[in-house]
């Protein structure tokens, strides 16, 4: 299964590049956000740096959708269906254009397709970013 083909995301809110790691307890993926990026413009003028609901929407790719996909494996679907339910998250350290994060998501419990996950962000310099819990619904179609 090729989850990043799976993903119901395209360019310019796709977020997720590579997975490095996918077991049935978590996830490991990055995602460089290029420098021209649409929100980049006007966040902030002359010195952008990227928003933090795009970097809580980065660790809900990775961290959440990207491993429900995983967990629905056995389901015969193609195609998965996805609703964010709840994100609490606190950032440390901005993120620029052209950086490289890593996120690193736990499985805290998936039941009744409720998937609940602890996910950090981390930069190059594997300085934490920002980290927190988001729950979404994740179900084969």
């Amino acid at each position: 299964m090729n989850i990043l083909e799976i993903l119901p995301y395209s360019e310019p809110f796709l977020f997720v590049d590579d997975l490095e790691k996918v077991s049935e307890n978590g996830i490991i993926g990055t995602y460089t956000f290029p420098a021209d990026s649409f929100f980049y413009r006007g966040h902030f003028r002359g010195k952008p740096v990227t928003p933090g609901v795009i970097l809580t929407e980065c660790m809900a790719q990775i961290g959440v959708v990207c491993l429900g996909i995983f967990l629905l494996k056995d389901e015969e679907s193609e195609n998965c269906g996805v609703a964010l339910t709840n994100s609490a998250v606190d950032y440390f350290l901005p993120v620029y254009p052209g950086e490289k994060v890593k996120v690193v998501s736990e499985k805290v419990y998936f039941r009744f397709n409720k998937l609940k996950c602890k996910v950090q962000m981390f930069n190059a310099e594997e300085k934490l970013v920002c980290r927190g819990e988001i729950s979404g619904m994740i179900k084969a179609e």
